[in-house]
């Protein structure tokens, strides 16, 4: 595909469903990824990639941050939190800007940088025929979130993204 052309028809899936992309397309994305520019060369970003059980403790800790928000959340509620995550048909991936304390860099330069990445990814994906779906919301601001995948309180989750086979 032409660059012109995969910017131009790249567009955010309504849902995605099976088959995501092999483990060899996976590593293709992220190689892609890599590649956006980035002030200092710092590589701020980390893709955590969340398969199987995974992305099951995943999807359970984005429903107890949502619970941790509005106390009265019910059960049914958790369950709807979840189900948001599973929506992806394997495989879910968190973009992340690990901050660097850098004069030179500025933090928003790094989140920019992980932005770019997330471009790069989002392009590559559409290249190999797959949709991808960029999604935040309570997760990505929730210490309790960001602290199961690793991160620190002030790093940030840029983007939850959920990759498969784009449902027309």
């Amino acid at each position: 595909m032409e660059l012109f052309d995969a910017i131009a028809s790249r567009s955010t899936a309504k849902s995605v469903a099976e088959p995501g992309p092999s483990a060899q397309e996976l590593d293709r994305l992220l190689q892609a990824a890599a590649r956006a520019p980035d002030h200092g060369r710092l590589k701020p970003w980390r893709f955590i990639v969340l398969n199987g059980s995974a992305r099951e403790s995943f999807a359970n800790v984005v429903a107890e941050a949502r619970r941790d928000q509005i106390s009265a959340f019910t059960e049914e509620q958790m369950e709807l939190e979840r189900e948001k995550i599973r929506r992806s048909p394997s495989i879910v991936i968190a973009a992340c800007a690990v901050r660097r304390d850098i004069a030179k860099v500025p933090e928003i330069e790094q989140v920019v940088a992980v932005g770019a990445a997330v471009e790069n990814l989002l392009l590559a994906a559409n290249d190999l025929g797959y949709g991808v779906m960029w999604k935040t919301g309570v997760p990505a601001y929730s210490a309790r979130v960001k602290a199961a995948v690793g991160l620190a309180a002030d790093d940030h989750i840029v983007a939850i993204l959920h990759l498969g086979t784009k449902v027309r």
